[in-house]
């Protein structure tokens, strides 16, 4: 997983609740476990006329032309803008893996539900917790100036608007500090690896009998 500290993207607006994650990627998507590749397929049945395919190029399939995600000046966009309940339904880990395959680092609402919100942060996805009526200026904002950017800086947790202004956040120190440093907890896990085996080897030593093949 990648570092996370500060950039500065695009913003693309889905001005709705609820987006669930079958929305975010279809569940005829599901079937492969590997994390890269899904990028082409995020909002699949928003993004297409056609319905898509595993293993399918989307390249010549029809374009819904007012997806929002389709639209010349949110190309290029890393930033979701979105409202509540971003990330509800099943807990398919693949929505934040299509998430992160299209190129979008941090989503910006008013809530998430719970596991896609951690999930996100195993995947180097920055979900943000903003008021109902910050999130509407911000609409506003991405509405009225075409390819609107914004800079997210992690480390001091801010948005930091052309303009000027600045937006605070919150976030939990843990999942901030897993961000900065670019690990999950299999990456932190793996840090402590020369421990690991040293307390194997003195466990082996001491109960030499629990790793003995056994005669049946």
């Amino acid at each position: 997983m990648k570092k996370f500290n500060s950039f500065t993207g695009i913003v693309v607006p889905l001005d709705r609740s609820n987006i669930d994650t079958d929305a975010i990627i279809p569940k005829q998507f599901l079937k492969s476990i590997k994390r890269t590749g899904f990028g082409q397929n995020l909002f699949d049945e928003w993004r297409y006329l056609d319905k898509g395919e595993p293993g399918v190029s989307c390249d010549e399939r029809p374009l819904n032309k007012s997806f929002i995600f389709n639209q010349k000046r949110y190309k290029g966009a890393s930033i979701i803008l979105t409202k509540k309940n971003f990330g509800c339904g099943s807990s398919r880990e693949h929505a934040p893996w299509a998430i992160m395959d299209y190129g979008i680092k941090a989503i910006i609402a008013i809530s998430f539900a719970d596991i896609f919100y951690n999930n996100c942060f195993k995947n180097g996805i920055l979900p943000i917790n903003l008021e109902k009526t910050v999130i509407q200026n911000l609409f506003t904002k991405v509405d009225q100036n075409p390819g609107f950017k914004i800079k997210v800086d992690l480390k001091n947790q801010l948005i930091k608007l052309s303009t000027g202004d600045r937006i605070q956040f919150e976030i939990d120190n843990y999942k901030k500090s897993c961000l900065i440093n670019g690990l999950d907890e299999i990456g932190q896990t793996l840090e402590k690896k020369d421990q690991i085996i040293s307390f194997e080897e003195k466990y082996k030593n001491i109960n030499p009998w629990l790793f003995e093949e056994m005669k049946i």
